[in-house]
């Protein structure tokens, strides 16, 4: 089993930054696909950014150039670097684990284990 713990949300005003912590329990940690979720209320979960456990990194067109995702596998965790944030990118962001690769990366389904969610908003 895995637990994932999210970090780091708040708000921020239009153009500003924060990073995301995800705190993932588990020893093989290190071998997990991890993702990046967001979802708007009313909305469909959407895809942010995946990083393999070989470092190679994924990211939606719509944060591409702005969010970086990155782990330490020494602390077992992911971030989120997100810079140049939008008010369209209000959300609560979630953090997901899948135990093996698969092309499929941008689809929530894929994804075995899941965090609880830090509330991310960005003010006009």
């Amino acid at each position: 089993q895995v637990q994932l713990v999210e970090s780091g949300g708040g708000l921020v005003q239009a153009g500003g930054s924060l990073r995301l912590s995800c705190a993932a329990s588990g020893r093989t940690f290190r071998s997990y696909v991890m993702g990046w979720f967001r979802q708007a209320p009313g909305k469909e979960r959407m895809f942010v950014a995946t990083i393999t456990s070989g470092g190679s990194t994924s990211y939606a067109d719509s944060v591409k150039g702005r969010f970086t995702v990155s782990r330490d596998s020494a602390k077992n965790t992911v971030y989120l670097q997100m810079n140049g944030l939008k008010p369209e990118d209000t959300a609560v962001y979630y953090c997901a684990a899948a135990v093996s690769w698969t092309i499929s990366y941008a689809d929530p389904s894929r994804y075995d284990y899941w965090g609880q969610g830090t509330q991310v908003t960005v003010s006009s």
